[in-house]
Formats: C-alpha cells, sequence, structure tokens
C-alpha cells in the first residue's frame, strides 16, 4: 500500500461521524440495502438523501415529496452524503501540496479517478478526465477529434489520423440531446434522420458511414426524452467496420445500466454526476488516450502544464492535461463514491426495480383517456426509467404546476433541451416527462396516474396564470426556507414561491410557454 493510499484509509478510520439531514447508509464489503426482491419496486432500492421530504401544497396542507423528475437531476445518494462528511474535514488543495489534508485529498481525488474507470469497464490504457458534466465532457472531445477545428477547417492531427477531407467529421441522430448535438456543429459534421424503426434507423447511419469516412459517431445511450435505449452494439460494430470511433453520451444511461466499455467497444463515455447521484457539479469523459494527448488544452493554466517560458509551453498529458486550474475534489470524490455505491447493487437489480415502476407507470397511464405516451420507435425493446406523455385539452405546463401545487408531485415539462426531437414528436409546447430510480417507488406513480386521472375528470382545483414564461398558480403562498431568497410575497413578508414568479430567472425557452 502506498502512503497516500495508506493515509486515506487512515484518515477515513478515524474521522468522526457528522450528523446529516436525513438518514445516510455506508456501503460495507459490497454490501447494499435494497428492497426483497418478492417485492420489487414496494420500496426505495437505496435511500436518497430528501427522500421522505415534506412539501406544501397551495391549499396549506403538506405532503410528502414525489419526486419523478429524476432524469434532469438526481438527488444525492445517503452514502454519497455521508461519505462527503467524511471527507470536507480534510478537504484541501490537490496536488504539489505536502501538507497533510492536501496529500489526503490528492489520494482521494484521484481514487475517484479510478472508481470512475471500474464504474464503466475502462480499458488498461483508457483516461478519465473529470468535467463539470456531460455537456462540458462532450465540448471536450470536440475539440479533439482528427483533423478539424471549431471552425471546420482542417488541423490538429494526431499522429495516424487520416487525411481524407472527411477525416473530422462527425456523424450524430436528430434525436440528441443538444449537448451532444451543437458541440458538433462547431466543426465538420453530419446529422443522420433517425427512422421510424431502431432497425431502418440503423439502416440509415450505416449508409452515411459508407457514403463518406467519419472520424466520430456520437450517440446517445438513452433518449432524455421517451427514455428509449439504443441499439449500441450494433451502432458500434457499423462505426468500428467504418473506421470511426464512437462517443456516448451516457447522462441518462450510467445512471440506470452498467455500462463496459471493455466488453462494447465503444471508444468514450461521458457522464454527469447531478444525474447519478452525487449532485456536486462534477463529470467525467473516459476514453481513448491518443486524441486527448494529441489535442490543445481544454482549459490552459495551472496544473495543464509541464513547463511554462515567456515563448512556450510544454503540455502536460491526459488527463491533466484537460484539467486546467483547481480541481473538484469533492465533486469527484461524491461522483466516485456514487458510482461505488451503484456499482454494488445485484445484478438486474436496478433494472428490474425501474421496471416495475416504469410498466406500473405506463399501463395507468395508457388506460386513461386523452393521455397519450411519446416514443421515437415502433420497434425499442428497452426503456430506462423515463416516461413522456401529454394530456389532451392542457398545456403541459400548466399540467407540471397542477401536480406540483396541489398534490406534491414534481415532473419536468418542456422540450428537455431536445427541440429537434420534440418537433419530430409532434409537440410543439413540449411534453411532460416522469422519471425515476433508486430512491423511487410505486407508490409514487400510483400518486402522479392517480392525480393526471383527477385533471381529466375534475380539471384543476386552483387557479394558474403564465408569468414569465412559466405556469404558476395565482396567489401562490407556499413557503420557502429563508436561505432559498429574500422575495417575498405574503402579508407576513414570509418568502413564497409566489414571490419569485417574474423575477426572470428562468430559463430562456421557458418564454416560449403561452396559454
Amino acid at each position: 500500500m502506498s502512503l497516500l493510499s495508506a493515509v486515506a484509509v487512515r484518515a477515513e478510520r478515524r474521522t468522526p461521524d457528522i450528523p446529516l439531514p436525513s438518514p445516510a447508509i455506508r456501503v460495507t464489503s459490497g454490501a447494499v440495502r435494497s428492497a426483497p426482491a418478492a417485492h420489487v419496486g414496494a420500496a426505495p432500492l437505496l435511500p436518497v438523501v430528501g427522500g421522505d421530504l415534506p412539501v406544501p401544497l397551495v391549499t396549506g396542507e403538506t405532503r410528502a415529496y414525489a419526486n419523478l423528475d429524476y432524469a434532469a437531476s438526481a438527488p444525492c445518494l445517503s452514502d454519497v452524503a455521508a461519505h462527503l462528511a467524511q471527507v470536507a474535514p480534510y478537504y484541501a488543495s490537490v496536488h504539489r501540496g505536502a501538507g497533510y489534508a492536501s496529500r489526503v485529498s490528492t489520494a482521494r481525488y484521484e481514487h475517484a479517478r479510478a472508481q470512475v474507470a471500474a464504474f464503466v469497464g475502462a480499458r488498461a490504457d483508457d483516461v478519465v478526465v473529470f468535467t463539470r458534466n456531460t455537456t462540458d465532457a462532450l465540448n471536450l472531445l470536440a475539440r479533439c477529434v482528427p483533423g478539424r477545428t471549431e471552425d471546420g477547417a482542417e488541423g490538429n492531427e494526431s499522429e495516424g489520423s487520416t487525411t481524407a477531407p472527411d477525416a473530422g467529421d462527425v456523424l450524430f441522430l436528430d434525436i440528441e440531446h443538444h449537448a451532444n448535438l451543437l458541440p458538433w456543429r462547431r466543426g465538420r459534421h453530419r446529422c443522420v434522420v433517425a427512422g421510424t424503426t431502431q432497425r431502418a434507423t440503423l439502416v440509415a447511419l450505416r449508409a452515411e458511414l459508407a457514403a463518406r469516412p467519419a472520424a466520430l459517431v456520437a450517440i446517445t445511450g438513452a433518449s432524455n426524452v421517451t427514455g428509449e435505449v439504443l441499439p449500441l452494439a450494433e451502432i458500434v460494430a457499423a462505426a468500428h467496420q467504418a473506421g470511426a470511433r464512437v462517443v456516448l453520451d451516457a447522462a441518462q444511461l450510467a445512471p440506470h445500466r452498467r455500462i463496459d466499455l471493455t466488453a462494447s467497444g465503444v471508444d468514450y463515455v461521458a457522464f454527469s454526476g447531478h444525474k447519478l447521484y452525487a449532485p456536486l457539479g462534477s463529470g467525467a469523459l473516459v476514453g481513448r488516450r491518443d486524441w486527448l494527448d494529441a489535442a490543445p488544452a481544454y482549459l490552459p493554466g495551472g496544473g495543464a502544464v509541464r513547463e511554462v517560458t515567456l515563448t512556450g509551453t510544454t503540455w502536460a498529458d491526459a488527463p491533466q492535461r484537460h484539467e486546467g486550474g483547481t480541481p473538484n475534489v469533492l465533486g469527484a470524490a461524491a461522483l466516485g463514491q456514487a458510482c461505488e455505491t451503484l456499482a454494488a447493487l445485484p445484478d438486474g437489480a436496478l433494472a428490474a426495480h425501474e421496471e416495475a415502476l416504469r410498466a406500473r407507470l405506463v399501463a395507468r397511464l395508457d388506460a386513461l383517456p386523452g393521455v397519450h405516451r411519446h416514443r421515437i420507435w415502433r420497434d425499442s425493446p428497452d426503456a430506462i426509467g423515463v416516461v413522456a406523455f401529454s394530456v389532451d385539452g392542457y398545456h403541459p405546463g400548466l399540467v407540471a404546476a397542477y401536480l406540483s401545487a396541489e398534490h406534491g408531485i414534481g415532473v419536468r415539462d418542456g422540450k428537455f433541451c431536445a427541440h429537434p426531437l420534440l418537433s419530430r414528436l409532434g409537440a410543439p409546447d413540449g411534453t411532460l416527462r416522469a422519471s425515476f430510480g433508486v430512491g423511487s417507488k410505486l407508490a409514487d406513480v400510483d400518486r402522479l396516474a392517480d392525480a393526471v386521472e383527477d385533471l381529466l375528470v375534475a380539471g384543476p382545483r386552483w387557479e394558474y396564470a403564465v408569468v414569465d414564461g412559466r405556469w404558476e398558480p395565482v396567489g401562490d403562498t407556499r413557503p420557502v426556507p429563508e436561505w432559498a431568497g429574500t422575495t417575498t410575497d405574503g402579508a407576513d413578508g414570509a418568502a413564497s414561491l409566489g414571490g419569485f414568479a417574474g423575477t426572470g430567472g428562468g430559463s430562456p425557452c421557458e418564454h416560449e410557454a403561452r396559454p
């Protein structure tokens, strides 16, 4: 055992427990508490912070929060929160520090890199680069593709890369999240229109690869809108046969399915901590070293160099080459711990848990007249815990506001940063999206189905209006914690959700939502 490893182990053993705002678990010897197999979906698979959060309703009542918005940002695993409480007292700047806390933090930071590598089945020579999130990771890789620069001109060719006119082309489908679409449009790119079936989509992709060479195929693992899982093995085989590499946008797939770079042949994978139950602003790009070592530093600055003179710079190799500045040590620790906790779940437990919830919700929504589920392909055989749907006669923003204000249920509404896909699905105003994970249970999806049914039968019991692009309950006086802000909306001067309406804090695309 190395000195730093020993220091990290001793530090963990000696750190006193720090009280947390909600119960926490610890993972030891690979054992994870989870629901018994005979009651799949009846209880959360793992405890999460805020799992028993009470929320106020516009009627003045209080209900336990039904969080069905995991696909946007998942709650923090209780195990991750407990681990951060252990690590936080030792937080210090990593690398080049001789102090005890700095050396412990350095050990933890590099151990997180190993945990992430193990979680995605990385090859021995793969590199783990810590980023802010999936968007950051894919933008980083976009600067590393050989034979292409951001303005589309050739340049930055790595050793051994082709010099064909289309060497730097990146292929992607029209169903992608903006994070896996916009970065590639700064250079040479081609968008492949997905067919109405996955089989037809594969045919179109193969044809495009055969027509002209490409450097990279950028593909999502699971749709962030519909949850449908893509045929990854076939896509990888087609890309490699044509001499292209594959990057997997696993922002949605990683929290729901095992990923194995070695077994699948995927060349690069990008994912986010905030969707993987580690919401502290960290993500990762994992994959082959050669492109990462040959590319310009993603964020030039301290830590990314070997030597600097007034006339030149010798850059470090990856991953440090692309991690300029003081890194997010606690974010990396949280991400590493989340990876380890999820990896310790029994094989198939997570998929079975989510399938039980998804099957229940799909069956109940399909039984309601006026509710329509959205999907991309007619033949998709698998989906993660994400369900997109619309309710006849109601704007999705109004339905989402109603679910929150009158039932204490959180879902997402809008276009989900996938505008081309929503247009393709015939949903110009967006849709509703329910999503769940390890902290969800059957009672949550039943509450959602009951609330939607109640809406169809009786309509909303409160008045709603569009304010600053968002549907809001009129006269919303639901209280918020003082630390959330000081805007007030009540006679007593207390902070309330209504006081925040119209303050300009929304997303620009939210302003498209009008009654």
